[in-house]
């Protein structure tokens, strides 16, 4: 009799974050047909439907909202399994070089930090920020063990592999007490009229905003204040009324604001080290820090 397997659970966990098999097929780099597969067979091992079909649209059933919770705990025990059968305790040595763009970087620094000085305190863990072409080419030197990048800036090779794959809402943010949040519909001319800072935007990302909003909306004309740091960017935005363009679940401080038409963008980071190369026994330590926080950011 078949029984259910990691990888379904996987898969499961994955198509219930990005909504779509279109969207979570790409995340696990499978064919849709073959992820239908693997959730079709997780359900009928399980009795019950996972997912409403709603048209293109899918949704948790209550008994898929249940078994998402509890699918995440068995992975996250199985993580546990792994780490014990490599033998890592508080005593091991050596060192992890961790480059971060500006987004991941503001969400992980310290909560990576943090699990290695808690769980490996004789560890060396460096944390490398710059952008996404800089960490790349580290990569490559070997002046960086993996990064974390968003993926839409990242150029695809041959010589990369990508893994965990999380996306992550963007939004129009501002300090409380911003006069756009009074405004109960919000047009980009009005928003406009403010200045907008932002982190280096991807092409796709500048795409984005000149189809939904026009040819004032490109980031060369609308983005007035950039920089690599994220945290530079909320203090701007907190002391004055820049508005700033950034990944909501960095910027907890700030306000979204709801302009029309919706944004509707997405960050999608990912870990990205280089393909065929033995990774080091410690970065599963940071896939189980990434899953935790990612999934809660997402």
């Amino acid at each position: 009799m078949p029984a259910m397997t990691l990888v379904q659970l996987k898969h499961f966990i994955t198509l219930a974050r990005h909504g779509s098999f279109a969207k979570a097929s790409v995340a696990l780099f499978m064919t849709q047909p073959a992820l239908s597969r693997s959730i079709k067979a997780l359900e009928d091992e399980l009795g019950q439907l996972l997912f409403d079909r709603l048209g293109r649209r899918i949704e948790l059933t209550p008994f898929g909202q249940s078994t998402l919770e509890r699918a995440l705990g068995l992975l996250e025990d199985a993580d546990h399994l792994a780490r014990g059968g490599r033998a890592m305790d508080a005593q091991d040595v050596g060192r992890l070089r961790i480059g971060l763009s500006s987004g991941p970087g503001a969400l992980l620094t310290v909560p990576l930090m943090t699990h290695f000085a808690q769980q490996f305190p004789q560890f060396h863990l460096d944390i490398l920020r710059a952008n996404t072409e800089v960490l790349t080419q580290m990569l490559r030197e070997r002046q960086a063990d993996a990064v974390v990048v968003d993926l839409r800036s990242l150029r695809p090779a041959p010589d990369l592999a990508v893994t965990d794959v999380h996306e992550l809402e963007g939004a129009f943010l501002c300090r409380a007490g911003h006069p756009l949040l009074k405004v109960r519909r919000l047009t980009p001319e009005r928003l406009w009229t403010y200045p907008l800072a932002s982190t280096p935007l991807s092409d796709e990302l500048a795409r984005l905003l000149v189809e939904r909003y026009g040819a004032g909306a490109h980031p060369l004309r609308m983005v007035k204040l950039t920089t690599d740091e994220v945290s530079h960017l909320v203090e701007v935005a907190l002391r004055s009324d820049t508005v700033l363009l950034a990944v909501r679940a960095a910027c907890p401080t700030l306000k979204p604001l709801r302009i029309y038409p919706a944004l509707q963008a997405r960050a999608r980071f990912g870990l990205v080290t280089l393909a065929h190369r033995t990774e080091p026994a410690h970065l599963v330590e940071v896939r189980a820090v990434l899953t935790r926080m990612l999934t809660r950011a997402g």
